[in-house]
């Protein structure tokens, strides 16, 4: 899809000070995006209520319930089967879907496997894939204007990790990507005498993702 020319940074901090906002940098509750205008904000705890992301109390609950994005999960309870993650995100073009992409080691080597967590558009990930559908979002090349009929606008879900191994090192990190929209150079070839280049792909799907959530198992 081509690449974007820069990036955002984002925290969430208490207030919009100096001391707060680095205070957001060092515990790392922290996210990025490709230029995008995406927030999204990530939770992670063993016993999160699993409607958790419909709640209005949601942040607070989460905070009392679990850890923020960029921290350590405690030790696993007897009483809990695998951790449990609260995400929300909203838009600056529509969002098409939430991705948890989780990550272990074996052997030495890193691992990865993406979930696509909640889609858009009425859709739900295939139980099978953990993906979820193409939303038909298209871009028109020829003005840069974009579907707004499909996406969301806000997308969140309580998601449990259906491969969790209690004697497992891993971290997740939220991933979020919106809809299709022009790459900037296909806006400068608009407004220019030049086509756009053929070697370039014209749209991109810009995305945010967050500091990850470390879980360490127990010493042997």
């Amino acid at each position: 899809e081509g690449n974007n020319p820069g990036g955002l940074a984002g925290g969430w901090a208490e207030e919009n000070t100096r001391e707060s906002i680095f205070a957001a940098l060092r515990r790392r509750e922290t996210f990025g995006t490709s230029g995008t205008r995406i927030r999204v904000r990530m939770f992670a705890g063993w016993h999160l209520p699993d409607n958790l992301h419909a709640r209005r109390t949601l942040v607070e609950d989460a905070y009392r319930a679990g850890v923020p994005m960029g921290a350590d999960l405690p030790p696993k309870p007897r009483s809990a089967t695998a951790p449990r993650l609260v995400v929300w995100a909203t838009n600056d073009a529509n969002l098409q879907r939430i991705q948890i992409v989780k990550g272990w080691t074996v052997g030495g080597e890193t691992r990865e496997r993406v979930y696509d967590v909640v889609c858009s558009d009425g859709r739900t990930p295939n139980p099978g894939t953990h993906r979820c559908a193409g939303n038909g979002a298209s871009v028109n090349l020829g003005t840069c204007s974009f579907s707004t009929d499909r996406g969301a606008a806000e997308l969140s879900t309580t998601w449990t990790d259906p491969d969790f191994m209690p004697a497992e090192r891993a971290f997740y990190y939220a991933r979020v990507l919106q809809n299709p929209t022009c790459r900037w150079t296909t806006h400068l070839a608009l407004r220019s005498d030049y086509g756009a280049s053929p070697s370039v792909a014209p749209v991109v799907r810009e995305r945010a993702w967050t500091s990850p959530i470390w879980y360490t198992p127990p010493a042997p």
